[in-house]
């Protein structure tokens, strides 16, 4: 018998949620194939089987949390060859049964013919351990049970579902000997009203939460504002935009604009480039820069890798890259871990001004917002400009109102004046 055990994830991640089994008991297993997804703080990491053979035993159910170096599974690595004598067993034992008590067995088992036909079919539906155990608690068949699951597999989430929806008078009956779950109790919400919708939190939307709420009590968090004159950098992308695709086969969009003139920034004020740690300030020399996103699952941030040393192609082409993983669930660990600095756009959905949450252990986040055409003073006229605010949060333990002030600033200044990026390199 081998273990599969959860196996180091990053830095940062201890454990993990299991959000479904992809191998059930009694299935071949290769070596290097996939048995179960592990739900993170961060992304969805598939674990593998170091070892070929038989999934004889489960040692956890989906929705459970498992920490790093935890056994989850047993793999019977001679069931291959034992899984087909050991189900002839039984049989060979109704053989070997005494002609008076074959003949007492044999009007039990005429008795429950529907109850034998539900189960035979209940086996033949893909499902997870814990959905069984709790479709089992309240009688419901798991032929009836409405799946979202692509692939047609009932988890716990469905039963419950099913349990919850209103029943006809016919299977009313039901009702009387279904006790209350423990998962259920915890949710103090009447489920027979149909206005109302329980939805339990996934792991990543918990840690969310809980993440931003640690930030507002551990971190001295402030935010200081400015406004940017685009009129320049929408100049610039609307000479080049056309042979900047030819050339690159990626448009070029703004990100690539705020991402230089964030390092230029991080280049003059260091401390928002930094880290606390215990009574220390680690001062980063690399810049890797967080880029947020937001997907179905919640906001991620992947990260754009020494982004002071690509073009802005390159950039626009991460970023691109990024997202798309992001929105597919198909971001790596690698790809969150380790930013220095991060920049947040609300402006893509409309977003005028807000204070961005800092991205823990970072100390300081930029937030862009919306482009809006205002009426500005430019000298002694009144033009219509096309202008963004600018947010800045930051850890106010290192970072000095000054600081601050002078790192938005000199953003502005770069956007204002695009060659600047272009000399600062």
């Amino acid at each position: 018998m081998a273990e599969v055990k959860v196996p180091e994830l990053a830095e940062s991640i201890s454990e993990g949620s299991i959000a479904q089994w992809l191998k059930q008991p009694g299935d071949h297993v290769e070596k290097g194939e996939y048995v179960l997804e592990l739900e993170t703080d961060k992304v969805n990491v598939e674990i593998i089987s170091d070892y070929t053979g038989t999934l004889s035993e489960q040692l956890a159910e989906e929705g459970d949390t498992v920490q790093v170096g935890q056994a989850i599974a047993i793999v019977d690595e001679n069931g291959s060859a034992a899984a087909a004598p050991k189900a002839e067993a039984p049989k060979a034992e109704v053989a070997k049964a005494e002609p008076a008590k074959a003949e007492q067995a044999a009007p039990v088992k005429e008795v429950p013919k529907a109850e034998t036909k539900e189960a035979s079919s209940n086996q033949q539906v893909i499902a997870s351990p814990a959905a069984r155990k709790l479709a089992r608690e309240k009688g419901i068949d798991l032929t009836q049970v409405p799946v979202v699951d692509p692939l047609g597999r009932v988890r716990v989430q469905d039963v419950e579902a099913a349990n919850n929806a209103p029943v006809t008078p016919a299977a009313s009956s039901a009702a009387p000997t279904q006790a209350p779950a423990a998962k259920q109790a915890a949710a103090p919400v009447e489920v027979n009203d149909d206005r109302i919708e329980v939805v339990k939190m996934t792991r990543r939307r918990q840690t969310i939460a809980k993440r931003l709420v640690q930030v507002q009590s551990e971190a001295a968090m402030l935010t200081t504002f400015n406004e940017v004159d685009l009129s320049a950098v929408m100049e610039l992308r609307s000479r080049h935009k056309d042979s900047f695709v030819k050339t690159n086969d990626v448009k070029l969009g703004f990100m690539s604009f705020f991402t230089k003139a964030v390092i230029g920034a991080l280049k003059k004020y260091p401390l928002l480039n930094a880290e606390i740690k215990g009574d220390h300030i680690l001062k980063k020399n690399f810049y890797d820069i967080g880029v947020a996103v937001s997907t179905d699952e919640g906001l991620v941030v992947p990260v754009v890798r020494d982004a002071d040393r690509k073009s802005f192609a390159e950039i626009e082409k991460n970023i691109s890259d990024l997202a798309v993983k992001a929105r597919n669930n198909k971001l790596g660990l690698s790809d969150l871990s380790g930013g220095t600095f991060t920049i947040t756009n609300g402006g893509t959905f409309g977003s005028l001004l807000s204070t961005p949450i800092l991205n823990a252990p970072q100390v300081g986040i930029l937030g862009m917002h919306t482009i809006k055409t205002r009426p500005i003073a430019v000298g002694d006229q009144i033009e219509n400009r096309p202008m963004m605010y600018l947010a800045l949060s930051y850890d106010h333990r290192i970072v000095d109102g000054k600081e601050a002030v002078g790192f938005l600033v000199a953003i502005k200044d770069m956007l204002e004046d695009p060659e600047q990026l272009l000399l600062q390199g």
